[in-house]
């Protein structure tokens, strides 16, 4: 969104109106006249009551000053006499009286006529501002959206920041199960791993309940501030909420919840359901995995007791009339959630009327319909349409209490009387209502129990699975990384080596090439008389050492003269060699080195030139 920020008009509003949102008094010399008036005139009646208030031995404990309606009184107690005249004022309270001094009431007129002129000087002020500010409304309205926006968006962050969750993959239905995986809008930004959208509606793994899981870390943190509650903090760590697994593949319309009382029926159906809603409103989804959630355009939900006596509406007819709304608003990409479809009546025509009920929003309904019930017969809705799914809430019959957690492809059991006897009912009445429950119900309850089994083994076996996946996944990643990490360090000692032996050849090349120079140009010399070599054999006696050191050629007289001479100008004075420490040119390298070592008997120093130590004669170098 684009808006033009006036500059004058901020530096107006600054100049104007004060920290806390009143109008400085410099906002006009008007105003700064008459509030500078104010205050001249309530010192002034200050003293005037504190010089009345005292009486003839001093007492002042008796009598207290106040403000009435803008004008200073003094109250005195019921029945007490007073040394100054005055107007008696109305006591609201009944207790005592309060009397404006006659002296008084002068100043209090001027007072009241003082303040009328700071209000209309606030009134000039304000009013000049707010003409200045109609000029530029667009653009304060456009600024004032847009703070609204990043609050909204710093609002998700936060949110995203206290309690994690991940980022969820919205794409748009398809109703044609044969389309592509293009026909669906991805977001360009997610990389994390997604299931096959061709394959699911809804995949939601390890989801929380929003409100549980901040009453459950505001809990912890409360017990962890309150000292005698601390060694309870572990015991609340481990009371964390439980995930919901929710996968509903892409061919299902309908999902039907079975289980027991407080097993967590209605609480899968409003995690869903915020999910979604978090998932359009731009926040995280409250869930341990990556999250696939198509875009309902909305989300309805009957869930709740809908009696009302303003609207003479019993639990039925309230659900009813609620689910036929949902009737005539849901389109075929909206979420419905129906929590105990069918109840609130005869079980039996409850039943009848929630298969109807579901199947009709299997047909030509929503895009996913999910229903929670007691009712045995919607379980087997099932085995006779593909587009409904069973799942139920897992219940521990060795502890007799619920998991939470949802076996998906199992009708459930409702379990009531295992509950009633967590419950603490009578034995008597349990026995009883087992032998009214019949051996034909309990033979079709264990049959439940055996598939519920078996799905616990299979859901057991598929979790540890998985975690050796990911404990898979994570060995190669860290591999993966480890083998980057050693190419990559291979190939930088391969590069060093590579421009090091470069160096190396490079400098030797250069030395090689000026000795062969200094040798072209010594045997081109002409020879010197013999008057010259008898001169010079003195000399070369003395430093013999010097010439078998450089190894040059003296096979002839024309060699023998030439290198005599050489050696005499290669011999160095001791008083010019480099010391060590000290900074020399390498001629051959045109690059400085530093002095590592010096040889004054063989005219040779050794130098440090880069990365590189390199023997050198004297000759080869020049001081810095």
């Amino acid at each position: 969104m684009e808006f033009v920020i006036n500059r004058s008009l901020v530096k107006m509003i600054d100049q104007v109106i004060d920290e806390d949102g009143s109008v400085k008094d410099s906002a006009s010399p008007a105003l700064k006249q008459s509030r500078q008036q104010v205050q001249v005139l309530e010192r002034k009646i200050q003293h005037l009551m504190e010089s009345l208030i005292r009486n003839e031995k001093g007492e002042t404990s008796i009598l207290e000053v106040n403000n009435i309606d803008g004008r200073w009184c003094i109250r005195v107690d019921s029945g007490q006499k007073t040394s100054f005249k005055g107007l008696l004022l109305f006591s609201g309270s009944g207790v005592g009286s309060t009397i404006e001094p006659l002296s008084a009431v002068p100043l209090n007129d001027e007072l009241q006529r003082a303040r009328t002129l700071v209000a209309k000087a606030e009134s000039e002020v304000l009013l000049a501002l707010t003409q200045k500010m109609q000029l530029d409304l667009d653009d304060i309205e456009n600024i004032l959206n847009s703070m609204v926006q990043l609050d909204v968006i710093n609002a998700r962050a936060t949110y995203g920041l206290s309690f994690g969750g991940s980022s969820p993959h919205i794409f748009l239905p398809d109703r044609d199960s044969s389309s592509t995986a293009e026909a669906s809008t991805r977001n360009d930004n997610y990389s994390g791993p997604l299931p096959n959208n061709r394959d699911w509606t809804l995949y939601l793994p390890k989801a929380y309940h929003p409100l549980l899981l901040q009453r459950h870390k505001e809990n912890v943190k409360k017990r962890k501030n309150d000292v005698n509650l601390s060694t309870s903090v572990a015991t609340m760590d481990n009371a964390h909420p439980v995930p919901v697994d929710f996968f509903v593949s892409k061919k299902t319309r309908v999902v039907v919840i079975t289980g027991p009382n407080t097993g967590g029926k209605t609480i899968c159906l409003k995690t869903v359901g915020l999910a979604a809603m978090m998932a359009k409103s731009g926040l995280y989804v409250l869930a341990s995995e990556s999250v696939q959630i198509p875009w309902f355009d909305s989300v309805f939900a009957d869930i709740g007791d809908e009696q009302s006596l303003s609207q003479s509406l019993s639990t039925f007819s309230g659900h009813l009339k609620q689910i036929s709304n949902i009737k005539l608003k849901s389109t075929i990409q909206s979420l419905v959630l129906l929590d105990e479809v069918g109840a609130g009546t005869n079980p039996l025509e409850g039943a009848a009327l929630g298969m109807s009920l579901l199947e009709s929003f299997a047909q030509d309904g929503c895009l996913l319909t999910i229903a929670t019930t007691h009712h045995g017969e919607l379980k087997t809705l099932k085995y006779s349409n593909d587009a409904f799914e069973n799942a139920c809430m897992e219940f521990d019959d060795v502890n007799l209490k619920p998991t939470y957690k949802i076996l998906w492809g199992v009708p459930g059991r409702s379990n009531a009387i295992n509950i009633a006897e967590r419950l603490g009912l009578p034995s008597v009445v349990l026995d009883t209502a087992r032998k009214l429950y019949g051996s034909a119900s309990a033979e079709i309850d264990e049959v439940i129990t055996d598939m519920e089994k078996l799905k616990q083994d299979y859901q057991e076996l598929l979790d540890e699975g998985y975690h050796h996946l990911m404990l898979s996944r994570k060995l190669y990643n860290s591999l993966l990384s480890t083998k980057r990490k050693i190419m990559k360090h291979s190939s930088n000692l391969r590069f060093k080596k590579m421009r090091d032996v470069s160096e190396a050849a490079a400098m030797a090349r250069s030395i090689l090439h000026k000795k062969v120079r200094q040798l072209d140009a010594s045997s081109k010399k002409p020879l010197q008389p013999s008057k010259t070599i008898n001169s010079s054999q003195s000399s070369a006696t003395k430093n013999c050492h010097t010439a078998a050191d450089n190894k040059e050629p003296t096979t002839t007289a024309d060699g023998s003269a030439s290198s005599v001479k050489k050696i005499n100008q290669l011999s160095p004075d001791r008083s010019e060699l480099p010391k060590v420490g000290d900074m020399v040119n390498v001629t051959s390298l045109g690059r400085k080195a530093a002095v590592l070592k010096v040889d004054s008997s063989k005219g040779e120093i050794v130098v440090q030139a880069g990365s590189m130590k390199l023997k050198l004669k004297v000759t080869d170098i020049k001081k810095s």
